[in-house]
């Protein structure tokens, strides 16, 4: 057995303390491990420049500890209990790291657990310990490692059957609300740090109508003795990280519901479908995952070219299934799809990385984007959400409406799932043409290995759903639902950038391409001072511009670095680039009811 023992030992320095027991270490000396990445974010962490201090004992007496690489190190040989000391500085308010001070603690295990390499399979169990110190002394915990001894919500002792189930489940101490509902037999909690006003009944409430889709939507919950929402509220913050039975959650305070709020708007909806996200997960990723992702080795990148499946298609299903489980209405469902296709149409990332590519390079390029992103990329999330609704409507059109993606959703977990069989490239590819019938071959060298447009809009007819373009009306507009009476108005002249204030300055942040700004010279990180003379308030680039002529040319004076340089700068049309979707008025009952098929109510 490994033995661990972590303490929160400092939070206003934000160290955790922690000690590694190993009873037989390798004879020719231990190594020691720790990731350098987390599983469901694929990006190199180096969760070991946090280490503050190591050491080795052995029978009371300090052993000769080498580091080989970043994130290894090596034991002398020992005879006996091998013992390392080592601290964890914990300052990532995310859900992949660790973060402590004086109002909670968090710890992924990838990022604060040391690996004795070659003992993976070693049952393990961990101690955690509550702070020393008055101030926190009403903390308790939340997460879904197994008790041993350790009461519900308590310190003490946990246990894992190896280091894989070790770092799967993330923990969280602190002063957090709790509250708790029923799916299938299984307990599910949602557990809030940080300050917020939430109806945790309707939270509840809520969460158990999704869940309980997706579950029916599979066929069963996976196994598992509970499941946890651990989320994080702040003043501005987004994200989710999936884990076998748990996920961890970061969200603005402000996009949960308040008490006799029984609204859903656009922030409820954003958290909501954050959280019908990482549930689906449970599924697709954490049980359906490629081949390469089964005991990937956490030491460097692992590449797949299948993440627009296991991240597209959960993306797809998030939002839908909101709609599904009667949660919002079909129009608040298409505002939130015409989003997703304004931000895949309006970079030309698109027409120049395919998808399959996206998912390989997720390591180098979608997790590393820089100034020039939206021109080089595309987001396996986004427009793999497309491809999942090409692929959806396309087999449901095909076969008359007998089979749809999700009948191959299960059959991959029937497959692949249940089975613990890892997905190889080509799979998912062949088990949809073999469960529709269809020759898919034209249809995934398009969406996967071409920078062709996916064809939306014919797609969104077939289900009875209107999909126009239009110029934007603001640097914000994200798109959304047609106006009933077709009218919007144009947002005027446009640089074709994205600008952000600094200071008392605007600094062009993105310059995008066949945009007014690239064509005359400017660059992201400029400085912008005046336009035709007349200084650039911060924020106000934009209006600025707007009420210029497009056509004809106006002069900017930037800094670029310490040197004031001078611009003519052509202003253009906003692109039609923006998104939007409406419900079709027809008399086809074929039209009808394939849009009542693809947004039913399973719940």
């Amino acid at each position: 057995m490994i033995r661990y023992c972590i303490e929160p030992v400092s939070p206003e320095a934000h160290l955790f303390d922690l000690e590694m027991q190993i009873e037989q270490p390798e004879i020719s000396g231990q190594l020691l491990a720790l990731p350098a990445w987390i599983p469901g974010s694929y990006m190199i962490r180096d969760f070991a420049r946090n280490i503050v201090t190591l050491s080795a004992f052995c029978n009371g007496v300090s052993l000769k500890v080498e580091k080989q690489d970043k994130q290894t190190w090596k034991c002398s040989p020992c005879n006996g209990v091998l013992i390392i000391h080592y601290q964890v500085y914990a300052w990532d308010l995310s859900v992949r790291g660790a973060h402590l001070d004086q109002t909670h603690g968090y710890f992924n295990g990838a990022s604060v657990f040391l690996r004795a390499v070659g003992k993976e399979k070693e049952r393990c169990q961990v101690e955690i310990r509550p702070p020393r110190r008055g101030c926190c002394g009403d903390w308790r915990l939340a997460t879904t490692l197994r008790p041993a001894g350790a009461k519900i919500h308590g310190f003490g002792c946990y246990q894992a059957e190896g280091y894989e189930e070790l770092i799967d489940h993330p923990v969280e101490m602190g002063t957090f609300s709790l509250a708790a509902f029923e799916v299938s037999g299984v307990p599910h909690e949602i557990a809030i740090s940080g300050r917020h006003a939430a109806d945790m009944g309707r939270l509840c409430r809520d969460l158990r109508r999704i869940c309980k889709h997706h579950v029916r939507f599979f066929g069963g919950i996976p196994p598992m003795r509970r499941y946890l929402f651990q989320v994080m509220a702040t003043g501005d913050g987004y994200g989710g990280l999936e884990h076998r039975s748990s996920t961890s959650l970061l969200c603005k305070r402000d996009d949960l519901p308040l008490a006799g709020d029984d609204e859903i708007g656009a922030d409820y909806r954003r958290f909501l479908g954050l959280c019908s996200h990482e549930y689906f997960h449970l599924w697709n990723v954490k049980r359906i995952r490629p081949a390469v992702f089964k005991q990937a080795d956490l030491s460097h990148e692992v590449h797949t070219g299948l993440l627009w499946a296991f991240e597209g298609i959960t993306s797809y299903y998030d939002d839908l299934a909101l709609v599904r489980a009667g949660l919002i209405e079909p129009e608040s469902y298409l505002e939130l799809l015409a989003q997703v296709i304004t931000r895949v149409t309006r970079g030309s990332g698109q027409l120049k990385q395919t998808l399959e590519a996206s998912s390989f390079d997720a390591w180098t390029k979608f997790y590393k984007q820089d100034e020039n992103a939206p021109n080089a990329i595309v987001s396996y999330y986004t427009k793999g959400a497309l491809a999942a609704l090409a692929l959806d409507i396309t087999i449901r059109t095909r076969t008359g409406g007998r089979i749809s993606l999700d009948d191959v959703m299960v059959g991959l977990w029937e497959a692949y799932g249940k089975t613990d069989t890892g997905v190889q490239e080509g799979d998912i590819e062949a088990l949809a043409a073999r469960i529709s019938g269809l020759d898919l071959d034209g249809f995934f060298d398009l969406v996967l290995r071409s920078v062709e447009p996916l064809p939306i809009k014919q797609l969104l007819g077939e289900v009875g759903v209107g999909c126009g373009f239009r110029p934007a009306t603001s640097g914000t507009d994200e798109g959304g639902i047609r106006k009933t009476d077709g009218l919007t108005t144009a947002q005027g002249a446009v640089l074709g950038v994205r600008c952000g204030s600094e200071g008392e300055a605007v600094r062009l942040l993105q310059v995008f391409d066949d945009g007014a700004a690239q064509a005359s010279g400017l660059a992201a990180g400029d400085i912008i001072v005046a336009v035709d003379g007349i200084r650039v308030p911060p924020a106000a680039l934009e209006r600025m511009i707007a009420r210029k002529s497009p056509g004809v040319t106006v002069t900017i004076h930037a800094f670029r670095r310490d040197e004031l340089m001078t611009f003519k700068v052509v202003p253009k049309p906003p692109p039609s680039n923006v998104c939007e979707l409406w419900l079709l008025e027809t008399s086809e009952s074929g039209i009808k009811e394939a849009r009542k098929a693809w947004l039913h109510q399973a719940v």
